[in-house]
């Protein structure tokens, strides 16, 4: 009996020292992308035992691909609850997957709010309300995904494309562009957020605009757009003469 006693305090001593070891390794393989993130009680509840037993044999992509496909059931029958249900159900599984938190935040914020929008049912009050609820939706979700994927060009571009087209919030576009820039040294990102900079009541933001459009322009990057926006900006600036770029040349 002393004798099994003296092995279950061993067991229990080493296992006591194993623990920390195991913890840092654990945040060690999360932090470096290889493992992937525990699943929270409620997706747990939401997908059934089975799904969760799958989940946890390495069936999760699987399961998440079961999930994606109800949320597209979902979509079809315009049942946009169940869709954004589906899909945090689904990002939940993948959260590394960035083209889930796309489509997610793309169905709420033009599916949705469109459809709600258009909806002849409800009344003018409550259609706006549903619309604006929907693309704000659209915009949490992307955030969310950004938590996870901060340096994920394609949901920063989204993000962009969301506040310049729905929420009609240009510095937040332009922000948003900036960091797609920051990530694919693109200038023609570094462009688009120079419009939507262009476009504020913020004249500090309109001086970031010209040195970023002025950057494009010396390199030799010169669409139609940007000479105008330039031009644009040379007046509310008050850019000295000498120093402004000529002025297109008008075709006879």
């Amino acid at each position: 009996m002393k004798r099994k006693l003296q092995a279950l305090l061993l067991l229990l001593i080493l296992g006591g020292l194993k623990l920390p070891v195991e913890q840092a390794a654990t945040r060690y393989l999360r932090e470096a992308k290889l493992l992937s993130l525990p699943l929270d009680m409620g997706v747990r509840d939401s997908i059934g035992q089975m799904g969760f037993a799958a989940s946890l044999g390495g069936l999760r992509s699987l399961v998440a691909s079961i999930t994606y496909l109800q949320a597209y059931t979902a979509w079809t029958n315009v049942d946009w609850a169940k869709v954004d249900t589906y899909f945090t159900l689904t990002t939940s599984l993948q959260p590394r997957y960035e083209r889930y938190w796309d489509e997610a935040s793309w169905h709420m914020a033009y599916n949705a709010a469109s459809n709600y929008r258009n909806n002849p049912k409800l009344n003018a009050a409550v259609r706006e309300k549903l619309y604006k609820d929907h693309i704000q939706r659209g915009v949490d979700i992307l955030k969310q995904g950004l938590h996870l994927l901060p340096d994920s060009a394609l949901l920063w571009k989204t993000l962009g494309e969301t506040y310049e087209r729905r929420v009609r919030e240009p510095k937040s576009a332009a922000d948003a562009y900036m960091e797609v820039y920051r990530i694919t040294q693109r200038l023609h990102f570094a462009r688009l957020a120079a419009y939507q900079y262009a476009i504020t009541e913020d004249p500090a933001l309109w001086q970031k605009a010209y040195g970023l459009l002025k950057d494009s322009y010396d390199k030799n990057q010169r669409p139609p757009s940007l000479i105008n926006t330039l031009k644009e900006l040379e007046e509310k600036l008050k850019i000295p003469a000498a120093s402004r770029i000529p002025d297109p040349v008008k075709k006879i």
